[in-house]
């Protein structure tokens, strides 16, 4: 055991000689922590921004410095006014001198510490009379699990294309192709399935593999919305479905879910509107999208979203609205009711909108409704293009002015100038009225109607007849009672 002992003993004192010896030559070999770079205000800049490095250590070096591509670019002696453990390295107007890769290191009075990891300093802007072009398909609003593709292209030539996300999480570069049929370069970017992190604003670039940290300006932002599975909001606008160029148009976003902000989306554009939602009286979270006065470009189908605050998944989809723009085509269509503009509820009633000129459809619209106008693909009869509109059964709230328009297959949402106005009324009928709608109601003979004054005259006639037939009878009685006595006599 003694052994054992002075044998430990002996291998303490050793270690103990040998600890600080190894120190120095750790200390020697550059065993200071690396320091970490940073830079202000991105790694992804465009020309003539300011640009700050800063390299941050946490021993209190001397001087600190800076290596662009591999080589010593800058260097700087701690400002003794500024104890801080970090040094500023500032370029006022990058440009594409300015672009590459860098490290800092930082010196103490005995030493040298190892490298930063690498920073990337890429300079955007510098192809500026070529900018490429971003899109989506099948759309920038796409339900959470699908997939999208962003399309990045251009008419010049770049050997690779960079998809960058605003927030730094995605980022991805591909090799160009050239398609031939269009005289375009261009990459697609396959995206999915999607998840709520896919929210928020896209950008491309174009590049040369010999230069990679030179890019061209972006394209113009897009804006990507995942939609989820939450309640969908209602969307409605108070000024009617269709609409005359110059008119004001506001869209409504509401629900019942305390949603904190609305997303307005036409379907087939690439913008994507945002508002923050506020709370009425009746607890309803409510937004207004006013689009201004209205054009041929505002005509489309339009969607809305909610969402939280603190969550990145946007709602499920409303339910679609269409705004439709008048007076876009050379055309007035006629409009015409029957079997009469007055009906009883119930009836049947069919408005037939028609053209001289070729229509593919047919709109139908009452004013002041809620509901989406109908539409109905035209016929050819007569050498006319027509359309019948059938309601059966109808109620008093079909009573109203409804106009037609013409639309062509190629612009959906532009119509014609509107018909002459149809008043059509519906008339409440006497069950509905006065009796009870499960009490049968006695027929009404047609003679009380058609009849009357003859049945008066006949009666009158008969009551004269027999007034006279009374005045006879008497007149004979009288002379009868005469001739009896004379006899006598």
């Amino acid at each position: 055991m003694s052994c054992t002992f002075t044998a430990l003993l002996c291998l303490g004192l050793t270690l103990s000689l040998w600890i600080p010896v190894l120190t120095v030559a750790l200390l020697l070999a550059g065993s200071l922590p690396k320091p970490i770079l940073r830079v202000q205000p991105d790694s992804v800049v465009s020309r003539r921004t300011k640009v700050t490095f800063f390299c941050e250590e946490t021993i209190g070096a001397n001087e600190y410095h800076l290596y662009k591509d591999g080589k010593l670019y800058k260097t700087v002696t701690k400002n003794k006014q500024k104890p801080a453990n970090k040094a500023e390295f500032s370029f006022s107007n990058v440009d594409l001198r300015n672009a590459g890769q860098y490290r800092c290191s930082y010196s103490t009075q005995d030493e040298s510490s190892g490298y930063s990891d690498l920073l990337e300093l890429v300079v955007t802007g510098i192809y500026e009379y070529y900018e490429p072009r971003l899109s989506v398909l099948p759309s920038p609003v796409v339900t959470a699990g699908g997939n999208m593709t962003l399309h990045c292209a251009s008419d010049f030539h770049y050997d690779k294309f960079i998809l960058t996300k605003e927030d730094k999480k995605f980022t991805s570069s591909l090799d160009t192709e050239h398609i031939s049929s269009s005289r375009q370069y261009r990459a697609l970017f396959i995206i999915g399935p999607t998840t709520p992190t896919h929210t928020g604003t896209f950008r491309c670039y174009g590049y040369y593999k010999n230069a990679p940290q030179l890019w061209s300006v972006p394209s113009a932002l897009q804006q990507i919305l995942i939609s989820g599975l939450s309640k969908k909001p209602s969307l409605l606008t108070h000024q009617g479905h269709t609409m005359d160029p110059g008119m004001t148009l506001t869209l409504q976003c509401f629900s019942d879910i305390n949603y904190d902000r609305y997303a307005l989306h036409k379907v087939g554009g690439a913008d994507i509107m945002q508002h923050s939602s506020q709370q009425t009286d009746t607890g309803f979270s409510v937004a207004n999208f006013t689009l201004g006065y209205v054009s041929s470009s505002t005509g489309g189908q339009y969607r809305c979203y909610g969402a939280h605050n603190l969550s990145s998944e946007w709602s499920a989809s409303s339910e679609p609205l269409d705004i439709l723009i008048t007076g876009q085509l050379p055309l007035t269509p006629s409009l015409s009711v029957k079997p009469n503009h007055t009906v009883h509820s119930g009836e049947t009633v069919s408005l037939l909108c028609w053209s001289m000129d070729p229509v593919d459809t047919f709109i139908l619209s009452k004013e002041g409704s809620a509901q989406q106008p109908l539409r109905l693909k035209s016929k050819s009869h007569d050498q006319q293009s027509q359309a019948e509109f059938s309601m059966s059964a109808v109620t008093s709230h079909l009573s109203g002015t409804y106009r037609c328009y013409g639309a062509q297959d190629s612009s959906f949402y532009l119509l014609s100038s509107a018909s002459a106005p149809v008043e059509l009324t519906v008339s409440e009928t006497i069950e509905s009225s006065t009796w009870s709608p499960k009490r049968p109601i006695p027929p009404i003979p047609t003679e009380n109607k058609d009849h009357t004054m003859e049945n008066l005259i006949r009666m009158g006639m008969a009551v004269l007849v027999l007034i006279v037939l009374s005045i006879l009878a008497t007149e004979a009685w009288r002379s009868h009672r005469q001739t009896h006595p004379a006899a006598g006599n």
